[in-house]
């Protein structure tokens, strides 16, 4: 008997398109840079894709078409999650690490980005300064997608929200609370709880609080959606009554310098069974990996029933394939 979920190549099709009432940015930047809707948008793709991933014939909406990956940061689950969406849906990754092509001998950014244009049909970048993401956008003809920079990690925060949904069955209304430092996790988080309507409270220290534009911005939108931004410096309160709880390492690539400094004031915002008790008894838990068990986590939570973080890592793989349907698939 034929399957009844749908094949890969009415995808699109069978979702409620971004580009149906709003157009999508040419790049993906930031979460901010999304409609409202159009977020609602790539979780219901994302959750279409997921259901016809082995089950449907595969189809290939993307034969014929190539992504360049353009990394100056190691990574595991963005790299093989592009580079395996999109063999799934018929096109080819390019992996170009920035230390191997000419950027490294003193071509400019704009005349790689300007070339490259030529060549592949998207890129994704992963790189330090949002500045320098920002500049590979402007110089190119082609959708520019943020594989992460020290500012944001909008196609993490997407995943996350793919986990929630599938996990609560929606997001509009829970609360998401993110302990530990306020880095570029969270402010996608912020950014993507707003256009949602989920309540984000984050816990962290004084000093390591998320850019305050970020908040503010989050928190004008959340007026529209119902969602409410809390930034509180104890992380108990931030987990109070939370429907997942959230967090991150505390020494990020680039920081292994803070090393010492960091470990001190981020002790207190540990991820334990005590911390977990001022949750809801049913939170989940969430962890974009890798993760340092004993330092923002303990083994005891990361491994345990409430864990839900091999399932969202498993949907950076179905919400990449969302993104370069919509993105790439024109």
């Amino acid at each position: 008997m034929p399957s009844t979920r749908p094949s890969a190549k009415n995808l699109r099709s069978t979702a409620a398109s971004p580009r149906n009432t709003q157009q999508l940015p040419k790049d993906l930047l930031t979460v901010a840079d999304i409609p409202q809707k159009k977020v609602g948008d790539l979780i219901r793709l994302a959750k279409k894709i997921k259901a016809a991933h082995g089950v449907s014939k595969p189809t290939f909406p993307l034969k014929g078409k190539t992504l360049g990956l353009i990394f100056e940061k190691p990574s595991t689950r963005t790299r093989v999650s592009f580079e395996a969406g999109m063999n799934q849906l018929g096109g080819q990754a390019l992996f170009l690490a920035s230390e191997k092509i000419q950027l490294s001998r003193g071509e400019s950014l704009a005349d790689t980005a300007k070339v490259l244009s030529r060549y592949v049909d998207g890129l994704v970048v992963r790189t330090f300064d949002q500045a320098a993401l920002e500049e590979w956008a402007q110089h190119t003809s082609i959708p520019v997608i943020n594989g992460l920079t020290d500012h944001c990690h909008p196609c993490q925060a997407l995943a996350d929200l793919l986990t929630i949904v599938e996990k609560k069955g929606r997001a509009k209304g829970l609360k998401l609370a993110y302990i530990g430092d306020g880095n570029n996790i969270t402010h996608s988080l912020l950014e993507v709880g707003a256009k949602v309507g989920m309540h984000v409270s984050v816990g962290c220290p004084r000093s390591y609080e998320p850019d305050a534009r970020i908040v503010k911005q989050a928190r004008a939108e959340g007026l529209q959606t119902g969602a409410t931004i809390e930034i509180t410096h104890d992380p108990m309160l931030a987990a109070k009554n939370a429907d997942a709880i959230y967090t991150d390492v505390w020494i990020s690539m680039g920081q292994e310098g803070e090393h010492q400094v960091r470990m001190t004031a981020l002790a207190p915002y540990q991820v334990n069974t005590e911390l977990m008790k001022q949750a809801k008894p049913s939170a989940v838990v969430l962890h974009c990996l890798p993760a340092h068990r004993g330092e923002e986590i303990t083994a005891e939570v990361l491994d345990g029933p409430q864990s839900v973080v091999l399932d969202q890592a498993e949907n950076r793989l179905h919400i990449q394939k969302a993104i370069l349907l919509e993105w790439l698939g024109k």
